[in-house]
């Protein structure tokens, strides 16, 4: 019979994502597919696995019905689905396009987020930050792996992600991370390593966007700008307390319209002073921050801009702090090839998954997934056989 029109259509399961990625290796001498390798990874990190090595004795622990779903080579002699070995899987890790994975795993995360209330006008945002892998060295010169992510501020989904030339190669990485994205009427918030000229001009002018960047001292000439306003003048437009993590923090937001300020496309500029006490104790530390934005006073008001400015650092507490805590990153010592960035995107695949219907702890979950091996394949929208 005919679908119901006015059902919603469930976008395709991860695999047939993960099956439009060119397979690295050589014809001669394939035994598993690489959408059962890259399947079978996957569902072991939803379900905690940490290394290479955990992966595949998840693998090998799997039962015959989940290693079916995940697309296994079936061996013809014996009629069990066969899974690779730990050395297969490592190898094929290392040679694989990392970029283009994290490419199809963004898609496949976006198409299943739930859209927000279309009755919520707010515009979309994501947020643009690095992350060094501390025990993760590049093979050729022993360097430290360090990553460019794009993040979904409200579902946490990593969009793209990409390996370069440590912290100053976020600057020339910048648009050929967002390149691929729409991102027309969204928001992308970064730090002050991205507050650039062309990268603003890039945003608006080339992707229709807009951009909340932070105005720090490398860009003195900009800082010195906003710095000079008249501050004292303009009134508190936003007040928000927050207690967590053993401290109280206060932040109060001061916006101001400008024109012809000397950085493209600039509309507002914004002054953010956060003042922090550990709790048991009465001193206060008070830090003044600047942030420069193309929006409007009518396209965003101060608490939106003030929502914004704490969203971003969903990508370092939601994100970087998670793959650190619960997943032991920057213990890992996995360093050959593509390797370190391929478990870096699944590591978000995982986060991506597990946060779709909104905060989660994520340990919990991971523990959930792990007592079952049913369990993974249903949250990345496989069905059994």
């Amino acid at each position: 019979c005919d679908a119901d029109p006015l059902r919603p259509v469930e976008p395709p399961h991860l695999l047939a994502y993960l099956a439009t990625i060119t397979d690295p290796r050589s014809r001669a001498g394939r035994r598993h597919p690489l959408v059962a390798i890259l399947g079978l990874a996957a569902a072991a990190v939803l379900a905690g696995a940490r290394s290479v090595a955990a992966i595949a004795e998840w693998a090998a622990d799997a039962p015959q019905p989940v290693r079916a779903a995940l697309g296994a080579r079936r061996d013809p002699f014996t009629g069990h689905w066969a899974v690779p070995t730990e050395t297969t899987i490592r190898r094929t890790l290392a040679r694989l396009d990392a970029e283009a994975l994290a490419a199809v795993i963004g898609s496949w995360l976006a198409g299943r987020h739930t859209h927000p209330d279309r009755h919520d006008r707010r515009r979309r945002a994501v947020a643009v930050d690095g992350k060094t892998l501390r025990g993760a060295r590049c093979a050729a010169d022993g360097r430290q792996v360090h990553l460019l992510a794009v993040m979904d501020h409200t579902t946490r989904a990593v969009l793209a992600q990409r390996q370069v030339d440590g912290a100053p190669g976020e600057v020339p990485a910048f648009a050929p991370l967002l390149a691929n994205l729409d991102l027309a009427a969204t928001v992308v918030t970064a730090d002050a390593l991205q507050t650039h000229h062309d990268a603003a001009e890039f945003l608006v002018a080339g992707k229709q966007a807009h951009y909340l960047f932070t105005v720090k001292a490398n860009q003195p000439i900009l800082l010195d700008r906003c710095a000079g306003l008249p501050w004292h003048r303009i009134p508190v437009l936003d007040r928000t307390r927050d207690r967590a993590h053993g401290r109280i923090e206060l932040r109060t937001l001061k916006a101001v319209t400008v024109n012809h300020f000397g950085f493209p496309h600039a509309a507002q500029v914004l002054q953010v002073t956060r003042k922090t006490r550990d709790l048991g104790t009465r001193r206060w530390r008070t830090v003044t921050v600047y942030a420069i934005t193309s929006l409007t006073f009518a396209q965003a008001s101060p608490a939106r801009l003030a929502d914004l400015l704490r969203g971003h650092w969903a990508i370092e507490n939601g994100l970087h702090y998670v793959r650190d805590v619960t997943f032991s990153e920057d213990a890992s010592r996995v360093r050959t090839g593509t390797a370190p960035q391929v478990m870096a995107t699944l590591r978000n695949l995982a986060i991506g998954a597990l946060s779709r219907a909104g905060p989660v702890n994520l340990a919990a979950a991971l523990r959930h997934h792990a007592r079952d091996p049913r369990r993974p394949l249903a949250t990345l929208g496989i069905t059994l056989g």
